[in-house]
């Protein structure tokens, strides 16, 4: 059956996931790996789909030549991988934003902002091996800027980093999602961390990182206030 099929997100003989493909496709809404699809899967489907996951990963293993059905340590990994996917891992693909309460500037503050640095985790896209890191951001207010709590910023970059992602695509997200809710005059995220896509395979070097920055607004234009927030977070330390 054809993916655009009409009315195929209403058929229950078809996979969970080729239900929320079709409201995806009806709707022309894009689902890369790093992308958001919590508007397009209903709350019950959720476990229909972590059994449609296990089920293949089941697969996967079995094609790896594992005995599942006789050797006790991979007797349920296909489950516990399937539920590591969907409730941690790329969590962030499958729920919405976490709620974010949002505060007036009432006291016009206009002075640098820096929180971090931010732990974070996520999954490479190319291999689905660990990143892990840190995060800081830079904020410059204005008068008409929504001011909200230093653990929010903890919150929305978790929800950003737990999908399969290149770092260099998830603080540009992280960049556009806070500019959104926080409307600064200036916005500058920086992020280090670690690839095992290095350390595991390929070069296997456990030494590198890679750090990258986004920068918007004041920070972009001023390059005293980018180099005073660049001193005060020392990155690689």
């Amino acid at each position: 059956m054809d993916d655009h099929t009409d009315n195929a997100d209403d058929d229950p003989n078809l996979p969970v996931s080729r239900r929320i493909r079709a409201r995806l496709l009806r709707a022309k809404q894009r689902f890369f790996a790093n992308d958001n699809i919590s508007a397009f899967i209903e709350p019950a489907e959720m476990d229909g789909l972590l059994n449609e996951v296990a089920g293949k990963m089941t697969a996967v293993l079995e094609s790896l030549v594992i005995d599942i059905e006789h050797d006790h340590n991979t007797h349920d990994t296909a489950r516990r991988v399937a539920k590591m996917y969907l409730n941690e891992v790329f969590r962030g693909r499958y729920v919405p934003t976490p709620p974010i309460t949002e505060f007036p500037n009432a006291a016009s503050l206009n002075e640098l902002m820096i929180v971090g640095p931010i732990t974070v985790r996520s999954a490479c896209s190319h291999h689905l091996c660990p990143i892990t890191g840190r995060i800081w951001v830079g904020v410059m207010p204005n008068q008409h800027s929504n001011l909200i709590g230093l653990s929010k910023y903890a919150r929305l970059a978790e929800w950003i980093m737990t999908r399969p992602q290149i770092q260099e695509e998830a603080i540009v997200q992280m960049a556009d999602l806070l500019m959104k809710r926080v409307k600064p005059d200036g916005l500058a995220v920086v992020m280090e961390a670690n690839h095992f896509c290095m350390h595991w395979r390929g070069v296997k070097d456990t030494a590198a990182k890679m750090t990258n920055s986004v920068m918007r607004g004041s920070f972009l234009k001023d390059s005293a206030l980018r180099r005073e927030f660049l001193s005060l977070i020392k990155p690689n330390t």
